[in-house]
C-alpha cells in the first residue's frame, strides 16, 4: 500500500475509467439509432423490419450532430450548476472555519501534507454517518460532512474520512464521477421523455400513419427494436457509472491510510459508519458517499460491501480490526 503501489493502481484505474468513460458517446448513438427507429415506425409505414432499419440509419446520419451539440450545452449547463443542486438536495450549507476549528485544521493540515489546495467545507444537520467530496476543479472542490459522522467518530477516525474524500478530488474521482452522472441524466431525460410520446401519443401517431398507407407490416418489430435500444442504452450508461464508482472506494480508503498513516483509524471509522449511512439524498449523490447501501442485482451497487473493504486494510494496509 506504499506510494508507489497506490500510484500504480491510480494510473490503471484511471486508464480503465477513461474506456469506460469514452463508451458514452457510443451509447449516445446507439440511444440516437434507438430513437431513429421508432420515430420511422411511428411516421413511415415500411414494407418489413429491414427497409425500416434503412430508414432509420438514414434518419440518425442527419441529426447526429446536432445530439452532440445539445448534449454538449446539456453538459455545459449541468457543469456550472451541478454543485448548487447538489447542496440544496442534500441541504447542506457552508461551515466556517470558526464553527469547526478543529475539522478545518484537519483537512488543511492533510492539504498541506499533499501540496493541495484547501477544499471548501460543507455540512448537512442529519444524525446519519456519512461524507462526500464534489467539484470539478480545485476552486469548486468541496467536502461535506454530516453532524452525525462530526459527534459519533472520534479525531483520528474523522481525519481519516477527510483523508478518504480528500483521495477522491486528488484522484479526479470526483470530476469523473460528475461528468459521467450528467451525460447518464441524458439519457435518463431522453428515455423518459420518448416512453412518455411513444406510449400516451406516439400510438395514435402511428395508427395514423398506418390508415393512409395500409398495414405496417414491419412496424410493430421496429418499435419494439426501438424500445430494447433505449432501455440497453439506458442501462449500459448505468452499468459504466456504478462501476466507475465502486473499484475507486478501495482506493480511496488505500489513500486515506497513506496520508495518515493509520489504518486502524479507518478501519473504525468504517465500522462506525456501517449501518448508520443513509442520508436523504438522490441516488446520484449517495454514490459519492463514504458509503451507499443501495443496491440493485449486486451490479449496480456503487460500494462494495464495508466489511469487504475493511478485509483488504487488514490484509493491505496492516491494519487491525478491534473489538
Amino acid at each position: 500500500m506504499g506510494a508507489f503501489g497506490l500510484q500504480t493502481h491510480i494510473w490503471n484505474n484511471n486508464l480503465k475509467s477513461a474506456l469506460l468513460l469514452a463508451g458514452f458517446p457510443v451509447l449516445l448513438l446507439v440511444l440516437l439509432y434507438g430513437l431513429s427507429v421508432g420515430y420511422v415506425a411511428l411516421t413511415a409505414p415500411v414494407a418489413d423490419a429491414g427497409e425500416g432499419l434503412a430508414l432509420a440509419l438514414a434518419h440518425m446520419t442527419r441529426i447526429w450532430p446536432f445530439a452532440f451539440i445539445g448534449a454538449g450545452v446539456w453538459f455545459v449547463v449541468a457543469s456550472f450548476s451541478y454543485q448548487s443542486i447538489i447542496d440544496a438536495s442534500v441541504g447542506a450549507r457552508g461551515l466556517s472555519r470558526k464553527e469547526a476549528p478543529k475539522l478545518y485544521n484537519m483537512l488543511e493540515n492533510l492539504c498541506i501534507s499533499r501540496g493541495l489546495p484547501m477544499p471548501a467545507l460543507n455540512i448537512i444537520e442529519t444524525p446519519a454517518l456519512n461524507a462526500f467530496a464534489s467539484g470539478v476543479s480545485d476552486k469548486s472542490y468541496k467536502v461535506t460532512v454530516t453532524r452525525g459522522l462530526i459527534e459519533a467518530l472520534d479525531d483520528d477516525e474523522i481525519e481519516a474520512v477527510l483523508a478518504h474524500e480528500l483521495t477522491h478530488i486528488m484522484n479526479r474521482d470526483v470530476r469523473l464521477l460528475i461528468i459521467s452522472v450528467i451525460f447518464v441524466g441524458i439519457f435518463s431525460f431522453v428515455g423518459e421523455l420518448v416512453f412518455r410520446s411513444m406510449f400516451h401519443t406516439g400510438v395514435r401517431m402511428g395508427g395514423h400513419a398506418r390508415s393512409r398507407k395500409g398495414d405496417s407490416r414491419g412496424g410493430g418489430v421496429l418499435i419494439l427494436v426501438a424500445v430494447a435500444l433505449i432501455v440497453a442504452a439506458y442501462l449500459m450508461a448505468l452499468v459504466i457509472r456504478f462501476a466507475l464508482s465502486q473499484k475507486r472506494e478501495y482506493l480511496a480508503d488505500a489513500g486515506a491510510v497513506d496520508l495518515t498513516r493509520n489504518p486502524d483509524a479507518m478501519i473504525g471509522a468504517l465500522k462506525k459508519i456501517s449501518g448508520r449511512a443513509q442520508v436523504d439524498a438522490p441516488n446520484d449523490v449517495q454514490q459519492m458517499m463514504v458509503e451507499n447501501t443501495a443496491r440493485f442485482a449486486g451490479i449496480f451497487a456503487t460500494h462494495p460491501p464495508i466489511d469487504k473493504r475493511i478485509e483488504a486494510l487488514v490484509a493491505y494496509a496492516g491494519g487491525r480490526v478491534l473489538r
